[in-house]
């Protein structure tokens, strides 16, 4: 099997996080109308930009975990395509019903499937573990953090909230990049070392990881700004900014840490955390959401690689 159509494919889901996931780090903002959509939007694209190269350039823990994650042997590029083909489906049909569910999340259900198709042996449980720790601690912390600033931030006005809310999203979408980059940047050293080479993340990897997030992320995803910075809780500039926070302290805290995190779960917790009145019903549809990614993702991939490798 070529090459390419792996790349292509990741090129794809690398595209759908920016699209899909990128929104949650600018819905506080859109919601409160400190921002236009279209000026979130492009606020979130530089800094999503910005997040993977530097991030990149000062650890690449997470990639490690990523790229360690499984064997696949001789059938790497097939187990590759399986993976990123699920994560991509899931994430666009997460799309259309607004559910802002994780790539992240998506992704590692992918390879895992995946590895499981070829043999529990080629599937390291060390890797699977950390990556799994990594996504419960992204909900707790997202959670702790944006209930802990709600309450330290002073009484001030509305209007430096509103203003503070632009620096939120920026950090948010930082951070998004620098996490979800490096999960990718994971998958495409992987690739890279079937040529037989060591681990490695060249500039030009990192370069182009960050424009397909950032060109993802132009394309917009107002239905999960809609679901999360609307419809499940209610926010003042003020919990707005302290959701930010949370979700950007988390961000930072687990990519330095080496976890891979969900960017989505940790916004989300975070907002749950700062905001008042959360909507039961809407809160429901995204756990059950989350629930499902794994097992779904996980047997699509599983599938995919079965049918491959008989065909």
């Amino acid at each position: 099997m070529s090459v390419w159509p792996v790349l292509l494919l990741l090129a794809a889901v690398i595209l759908v996080n920016g699209w899909t996931d990128a929104p949650n780090a600018i819905a506080t903002t859109v919601a409160a109308g400190v921002l236009s959509f279209p000026a979130a939007v492009a606020l979130a694209a530089v800094f999503n930009l910005l997040g993977v190269v530097c991030t990149a350039r000062l650890s690449d823990a997470v990639a490690r975990t990523l790229w360690a994650m499984a064997d696949f042997g001789p059938y790497a590029l097939t187990s590759l395509s399986a993976a990123l083909a699920a994560t991509a489906l899931w994430a666009v049909f997460a799309w259309r019903f607004g559910i802002p569910t994780s790539e992240s999340h998506a992704l590692v259900a992918g390879l895992a499937g995946a590895a499981l198709a070829l043999g529990a042996e080629r599937l390291r449980l060390e890797a699977l573990f950390w990556v799994l720790l990594g996504l419960l601690l992204s909900l707790v912390l997202g959670w702790g953090l944006g209930r802990l600033f709600r309450r330290i931030l002073p009484l001030w006005g509305e209007r430096f909230y509103r203003r503070s809310q632009v620096i939120g999203a920026a950090l948010t979408a930082f951070f998004h990049g620098g996490q979800d980059g490096q999960k990718f940047l994971g998958v495409l050293a992987l690739i890279l070392s079937l040529r037989g080479e060591p681990f490695s993340l060249p500039p030009w990897a990192q370069w182009t990881c960050a424009a397909l997030m950032a060109l993802g992320t132009l394309i917009g995803g107002k239905r999960i700004i809609d679901t999360v910075g609307r419809k499940m809780v209610l926010l003042t500039p003020r919990s707005g900014f302290a959701a930010d926070l949370g979700s950007a302290g988390t961000l930072a805290l687990c990519t330095l840490l080496g976890f891979p995190v969900s960017t989505t779960h940790a916004k989300t917790a975070a907002i749950l955390g700062a905001g008042a009145d959360p909507n039961g019903k809407v809160a429901g549809s995204l756990g059950a959401a989350w629930l499902l990614t794994f097992p779904v993702c996980g047997f699509f991939a599983f599938l995919l690689v079965k049918c491959l490798l008989a065909w």
